[in-house]
């Protein structure tokens, strides 16, 4: 009986396989990503994971959920970022404010970020 050899190449589709018992299994690695996936990030995941099961299995089959989300999440912050400003500054919350009556800056701050989350929610994260 002829013995396998541990580990072989295909040339038609570029892969490695090493010899697990009988079966040879394809060498898989997943590229590197060293950005973080953020709370953005984790809810779109969370999302495609339970509403859109095809699209996600296809990101995680093809390496690419991870830099999905962590540029989905940058995205999302930086919009973020710009609707808080943009709030802000139609209301007319300033500094000045903000050192003459903290209590009214503390609230009108936490309504404008309350409402740019949901913003943030419905055009981003969830759709």
């Amino acid at each position: 009986m002829e013995k396998l050899k541990k580990h072989i190449y295909d040339e038609h589709n570029g892969l490695y396989y090493t010899l697990v018992g009988d079966y040879y299994i394809p060498d898989l690695e997943l590229p590197e990503e060293t950005r973080s996936i953020g709370i953005w990030g984790r809810m779109h995941k969370d999302y495609l994971e339970q509403y859109h099961p095809a699209q996600y299995n296809d990101l995680i089959l093809s390496g690419n959920l991870w830099a999905y989300l962590a540029d989905l999440n940058e995205q999302a912050q930086n919009r973020l970022n710009c609707i808080i400003a943009q709030m802000k500054e139609a209301e007319g919350i300033t500094e000045e404010l903000k050192s003459q009556d903290q209590m009214t800056w503390v609230r009108a701050m936490n309504s404008i970020r309350n409402r740019a989350e949901e913003i943030i929610r419905s055009k981003i994260i969830y759709i």
